[in-house]
């Protein structure tokens, strides 16, 4: 499995390349969650669609979608991909938290230094840790392939040798940390209703506008719904206090 890789510039103190997911921790467990649980305000489960409950949709290469009842502040309205999915963990990185920092100014890499393609947080765990995702119609060697072809760099050496090829900006981000949860511990949220499943495509990760990402995909899967469903008020955000 590829090893993410401390990239990031001072201030941020370098610390040692760790393995893929085995010595990172997981996201607590969220207070928000069990206040779900506790409340019971989720959709009956008859009512649900299947892509919404069913964690064996669970995947590398899958996305996740907040729903609006996921009142978490770590993960309110956030769109994540699934990197890795295995026993051993879960990895994602957030797809819409795009930031106006310059990968200049956050990677050490002498390839990096005229990039003004913006940098995206990944997730809350590890910050210092840097991953990529590439598009690229060729095999990456050393890269973790996800889904068609998208890929994942964490690799230092690989990192550094495709930016120094000027990948065109629309096809490769940059994410600084990571979300990560048990398979347990994810399997238990999607049963919760916190989060809605679906497999990504390229316009997805890529997308040009990812401020508006979580809207555009929630008021879709909503409307989905609704056209199933037609007597299910779905507008309102569950109220978790």
């Amino acid at each position: 499995m590829p090893k993410p890789n401390t990239l990031l510039r001072a201030p941020a103190p370098a610390t040692p390349a760790l393995s893929w997911y085995g010595s990172w921790p997981a996201n607590k467990p969220s207070r928000w969650l069990k206040a779900f649980r506790r409340k019971g305000e989720l959709l009956p489960a008859s009512l649900l669609p299947i892509q919404f409950k069913n964690p064996k949709d669970l995947g590398t290469g899958k996305v996740l979608v907040a729903s609006r009842g996921l009142g978490d502040p770590r993960f309110v309205g956030t769109v994540i991909l699934l990197v890795h999915y295995d026993g051993n963990g879960v990895v994602g990185l957030f797809l819409n938290r795009r930031t106006d920092v310059p990968l200049s100014q956050v990677l050490d890499l002498k390839a990096a230094k005229d990039r003004s393609d913006p940098v995206y947080i990944g997730g809350p765990m590890k910050p210092s840790a840097a991953f990529a995702l590439f598009q690229s119609s060729a095999k990456i060697e050393k890269a973790e392939n996800i889904f068609g072809g998208v890929y994942l760099i964490s690799d230092k050496g690989l990192f550094e040798k495709t930016i120094s090829a000027r990948p065109d900006p629309n096809v490769f981000h940059v994410y600084l940390g990571y979300a990560g949860w048990t398979q347990d511990q994810l399997r238990t949220e999607v049963q919760l209703g916190a989060w809605f499943v679906f497999p990504a495509d390229t316009a997805t990760i890529f997308n040009s506008d990812p401020d508006a990402l979580w809207l555009q995909m929630i008021r879709k899967t909503e409307l989905r719904l609704a056209k199933t469903e037609p007597f299910v008020e779905i507008s309102q955000p569950v109220e978790l206090f």
